[in-house]
């Protein structure tokens, strides 16, 4: 079920990126202040994209992901300390 839905997304994006590319294919003038590139608007529209997808997938990781990792890790810490019989309720 998954595999199908992947190869449907799969296909979905590369006709979008091929419709994207070929649509706009007019030269445009990039410049980055070291370096003046010559891309084809297409290829500028997919690279910022692309570029913007992997940025906001790295702060999501590590704004969110890695913080609940390190929570998850001190619970079970404290719960293996607990059960073990390291730390002590001082109610007991």
């Amino acid at each position: 079920m998954y595999r199908i839905g992947f190869i449907i997304i799969t296909v979905l994006a590369i006709a979008l990126g091929l419709l994207t590319g070929t649509l706009n294919s007019d030269p445009v003038s990039v410049d980055l202040l070291w370096i003046q590139l010559q891309w084809p608007l297409g290829l500028l529209i997919l690279s910022v994209f692309a570029a913007g997808l992997l940025l906001g997938l790295l702060l999501a990781w590590v704004f969110s992901i890695l913080p609940l990792r390190a929570r998850l890790r001190k619970a079970r810490q404290g719960e293996t300390l607990s059960s073990s019989g390291a730390l002590k309720d001082p109610r007991d």
